[in-house]
């Protein structure tokens, strides 16, 4: 018999849910920055708790959060409108001048710019 210490189902639909309610794409008020002062305590706190032992369970989840913020520069940004692709390779140019912005990114799920919002 095997145990895997894993994130279950039902804690990664109330993580989505706490997600959605943010509303990252409805912020375009806001700076990256600013998002990641907002939510890099809460994302952190999952990636400690629920990312001990079985990290890979919690990828899909982190992976929405990018998504989520090709969104955001979509709404943000006028050159961007309906160009997911570009806005995922201004974020992955993000990632890579500040690696250490969001704590996901820390985490080892830093946008690749690769169709990120076709998914």
């Amino acid at each position: 018999m095997n145990f895997l210490p894993a994130v279950s189902e039902a804690a990664i639909k109330a993580m989505g849910k706490v997600m959605r309610s943010w509303r990252i794409a409805q912020r375009s008020d806001k700076s990256l920055m600013d998002l990641a002062r907002m939510f890099n305590s809460v994302v952190q706190g999952w990636i400690n708790y629920y990312g001990r032992f079985y990290k890979s369970m919690l990828y899909p989840l982190l992976r929405r959060i990018n998504r989520m913020l090709v969104g955001w520069a979509c709404q943000k940004y006028k050159r961007l409108r309906r160009r997911e692709k570009r806005a995922g390779e201004l974020l992955a140019g993000t990632a890579r001048r500040y690696p250490n912005l969001f704590a996901h990114w820390r985490f080892g799920l830093k946008p690749d710019g690769w169709a990120m919002g076709a998914v």
